[in-house]
């Protein structure tokens, strides 16, 4: 971990000096916990990583699994995300924020199916990180027309849009923003809404 940190400092120093580096301690699923709990510890000693992330297959294990790993990183005052409602339900989107606290949720679109949870998400200020082409890539929606950003953003659910993987899916952010406001989803300044929700403050 500590040779890890170093290379990123360095590499922060010399091609980046006036960009602030924060890492993030990305947890699997598919990982057994208690190897996922001993191989996350380096991280919770070091100052540089101020946020956590649960990635892969929403049902590999239960979320309550994870509470103790979430509950140590918001001692820390990290920022708290997980991966959930790309392929699980509106319920289990919900139930990750609960359990496991969650600041922000990257993807949460199955969220749309519920007015009830759109209005948790709405009412707690939760975010939702979401990456529209590789929802489409992946068949998790049938058009970039109909995908349910617009329903979430309707419903007040704070969103933004971001990459997913860009060496997998070839595109960048920009063409995120304009794959969404060429399908007639959005106009040009709500899309500027949205662009500026990525540089707000999460609880």
């Amino acid at each position: 971990m500590d040779l890890l940190t170093a290379t990123w400092q360095k590499a922060n120093r010399k091609f980046s000096p006036n960009t602030k580096l924060i890492l993030q301690a990305g947890l699997s699923r598919h990982v057994p916990i208690d190897l996922l709990s001993e191989w996350a510890e380096p991280f919770f000693d070091n100052a540089v990583v101020a946020s956590i992330d649960l990635y892969g297959d929403e049902l590999a294990q239960p979320i309550e699994n994870f509470i103790p790993l979430y509950k140590k990183a918001k001692a820390k005052g990290w920022i708290l995300r997980a991966h959930v409602g790309e392929w699980g339900t509106a319920d289990d989107v919900m139930r990750a924020v609960e359990l496991l606290e969650l600041d922000e949720v990257q993807h949460g679109i199955a969220a749309a199916g519920s007015k009830e949870v759109m209005r948790f998400l709405r009412q707690n200020k939760i975010r939702l990180n979401i990456c529209p082409t590789s929802n489409l890539l992946l068949g998790r929606v049938p058009s970039m027309k109909e995908h349910p950003i617009r329903k979430l953003y309707d419903a007040g659910v704070i969103v933004t849009v971001n990459t997913d993987d860009s060496l997998v899916f070839g595109n960048n952010l920009s063409d995120e923003f304009f794959a969404l406001y060429k399908a007639g989803l959005f106009t040009a300044a709500e899309l500027d809404s949205i662009r500026l929700n990525g540089f707000a403050k999460t609880n």
